[in-house]
This record gives structure tokens, sequence and C-alpha cells, in this order.
């Protein structure tokens, strides 16, 4: 029962934050969203900073004005509906889509790249990754290499060595990337017939 009620109070720690930023994703005022939703300016300003505790009179009005559902503002699990909701999020100007939904073990995201994106700056940290070209050109610096990949082609690099991927500057680009642990590798348990085991 303690895990379910932490659960809870996690859940509901959250909603502030979520609120203040559906707010700014939609651009609105608390003035503009006390008119709308006829709750008071400072009780929108203590909801979003925690000092309020939300509750359903406050919520279902807010859902209503933002034209979401309430388990969203809320962030309810999704209990009975197989459909897997994929959210994509902003990462350093790339949208993002997790297709993983445990933590640890390997990771893995759609990652759609702009145009603007081209700009060399190698980063490090602990892992192994795997860069799968969906469409558009990939530009890979990895150490001294400098590699543009087009769609269906696979890289894979040790994510210690100084390493930056983006576009090539001319289109977008859509690409698969796993993360993995450092020290793992993919592992190939099927091949064509007749394939002559030399890795290529």
């Amino acid at each position: 029962m303690d895990d379910a009620n932490e659960r809870i109070t996690a859940a509901l720690n959250e909603v502030g934050p979520r609120l203040k930023r559906i707010r700014a994703q939609r651009n609105v005022s608390l003035a503009e969203l006390a008119g709308s939703t006829g709750i008071s300016k400072s009780t929108l300003s203590r909801l979003e900073t925690g000092q309020r505790k939300p509750n359903l009179e406050l919520l279902l009005p807010l859902a209503h004005a933002y034209g979401v559902p309430l388990d969203e503002l809320v962030g309810a699990p999704e209990v009975g509906d197989p459909r897997v909701r994929l959210k994509p999020h902003q990462v350093h100007g790339r949208t993002v889509i997790p297709l993983t939904r445990r933590p640890g073990g390997v990771q893995v995201w759609k990652i759609v790249i702009p145009t603007t994106k081209n700009k060399v700056e190698p980063k490090t940290h602990e892992g192994y990754e795997w860069l799968y070209v969906i469409s558009g050109k990939l530009r890979v610096v990895i150490g001294e290499h400098d590699l543009i990949l087009g769609p269906g082609e696979v890289a894979e690099f040790d994510t210690r060595v100084p390493h930056w991927f983006g576009t090539t500057g001319e289109a977008p680009c859509e690409v698969l990337s796993v993360l993995g642990r450092q020290g793992e590798r993919m592992h190939v348990r099927a091949r064509p017939k007749g394939h002559s085991g030399d890795g290529h």
C-alpha cells in the first residue's frame, strides 16, 4: 500500500510543473486562464508551484480549457488500453520519440533531426550506440571518422569516443538510435543463408 501511496504522491507532485509547461506551450497568461476557467490567478499560480494540491474541481476546468484529457494533466498510467502512445519531445532542437518504456537496459528512440542541426559538437558518455538511418542523409563524426550515411545504413560505436551526429545541412533526417550499456553489443542471431560470417 505504501508503494501505491508513494506513486500517487509522486504523480500529484508532477501536476504543477505539467500545468505550467502546458500553459507555456499554449502561450496563455495566468490572467487569460483565470478568465476562461473561473479560477483565480492566485489559485492557478499556487497550483503550478505546488503550493495548492490539485483536485477535480480545479483540474476539470483546466483540462477543458486546454482541450486535453484529464489523465494527461495528472499523468495517470494508461490502463487497459493496448495502444502505445508515443510522446515526442524536443531535445536540443531535435524531435525525440522514445520507443522503449522501461528504465535501464537498451533504450531505443526515433529521432527527427531538422536541417539546421549540422554544427559538429562532439560529446562523450558511457554506453554503446547504434544509429539506423530511416530517411535523409546523416552525418556522423566519431573520433577521426567523418561519414555520410544514407537510408538503410547503420553506424555503431563506443560512446566514450567523442562523437556527434546531425544532418548534412541539405535536408532533415530521421534515424533510429539504440543505446546500450557499456560493453553491450548487438547480437546477430539469424543470418541469410550463404552468409560468409565476415561481419559485412
